[in-house]
């Protein structure tokens, strides 16, 4: 429900203003008419109250019932009736505290064509005023929940895509752990003990939660090191990062799933060592990692598998930053590249 208009204090402080303001310009209108004060005031006042209710009445029930653009003639019919009954009420008031004053009474009836079209003037602008109130409260609660059911959307889609990233790294490692179990038992125990620090350590992360370079490079470190078990001294690893640049911000664990991609496509189907290079830097208030690797077309189709791993940091981007070219793609000859840009504004 809107919050109504009459519980600010600016408006209450306006409104009881503006009627004192009115009392006295109409006291002063009935006194120039040779009236004494204490009749000049009474019919102020009765007069002034009464149709101030009559505003507080229309402000409330505007709160409660908002008529569509269809039927704006509600606002016309309603100011039409509430301005007659306060001219009744007024009149009968009047006539009964004054009904000795003879020379007032027909004051009175002399001007109620006049009293009754301020009325309707004042009760139809209160009415306009808290039609556009309400009317923008409305629209700024459905934005608001609009927002909000977006962002829970958002939020949805971000746990799935980790708790489906989980899965393909750890099938990934339990693979190369039961490669392992039979030829090097030992290193497949080292594997297992790397595999449960670097699980513990992503479970304790929030995913709505930005973390500096240094502590998601510490998590990398983790996943290289399990990877490094399985390849042994094949997986070779350059990593440069600029001391800004250890500083900015990241979404955590956005770069396993690159560096993940890279061993793929630098490792599978090869028995020589390949070098696996990222450089980390700041760059126009950005963070820009570069990612390479070896790269070769003959067997690139062979080990493509379903791409998930950077389609979900594509799609985690977007997510987060309303963006489409933060995550770019180059295959070269022999040298495929993935360039990440963070922007710094929105973490």
């Amino acid at each position: 429900m809107s919050r109504s208009i009459t519980r600010g204090n600016k408006f209450r402080m306006i409104f009881t203003g503006w009627w004192l303001v009115w009392i006295l310009v109409q006291f002063y209108v009935v006194w120039s008419y040779g009236y004494s004060p204490a009749i000049s005031i009474t019919d102020s006042a009765v007069c002034n109250i009464l149709l101030a209710g009559c505003c507080l009445l229309i402000v409330n029930n505007m709160k409660y019932y908002l008529p569509q653009h269809e039927r704006y003639w509600y606002v016309l019919l309603i100011s039409i009736v509430l301005s007659g009954t306060w001219l009744l009420a007024a009149r009968t008031t009047l006539k009964i505290v004054f009904k000795n004053e003879y020379d007032y009474t027909v004051f009175l009836g002399s001007s109620l064509t006049l009293r009754y079209i301020f009325a309707f003037l004042m009760i139809a602008c209160m009415a306009m005023i808290s039609l556009l109130w309400y009317t923008l409260q409305e629209q700024q609660e459905n934005q608001k929940r609009k927002e909000d059911a977006e962002k829970m959307a958002k939020d949805a889609e971000l746990l799935k895509l980790r708790q489906q990233l989980q899965p393909h790294f750890l099938f990934n490692s339990l693979n190369s752990v039961s490669a392992l179990a039979g030829s090097q038992p030992e290193k497949a125990r080292h594997m297992i003990q790397q595999l449960s620090d670097f699980l513990r350590g992503t479970l304790k992360k929030e995913e709505h939660l930005p973390v500096t370079l240094e502590e998601e490079m510490h998590y990398l470190g983790l996943y290289l090191d399990i990877e490094k078990v399985r390849f042994g001294n094949r997986l070779q690893t350059a990593i440069v990062i600029d001391e800004e640049a250890g500083r900015l911000m990241i979404p955590a664990l956005l770069l396993q799933p690159v560096v993940e991609n890279a061993i793929k496509f630098g490792l599978y189907d090869t028995t020589g060592d390949v070098m696996i290079s990222l450089h980390a830097e700041k760059k126009n208030d950005t963070l820009r990692i570069t990612v390479t690797n070896p790269f070769d077309k003959t067997t690139a189709i062979s080990t493509q598998g379903t791409g998930f791993g950077l389609a979900s940091i594509e799609r985690r981007l977007f997510l987060l930053f309303a963006r489409t070219d933060l995550l770019r793609t180059t295959a070269g000859e022999q040298i495929f590249t993935t360039e990440l840009t963070i922007p710094q504004y929105s973490l």
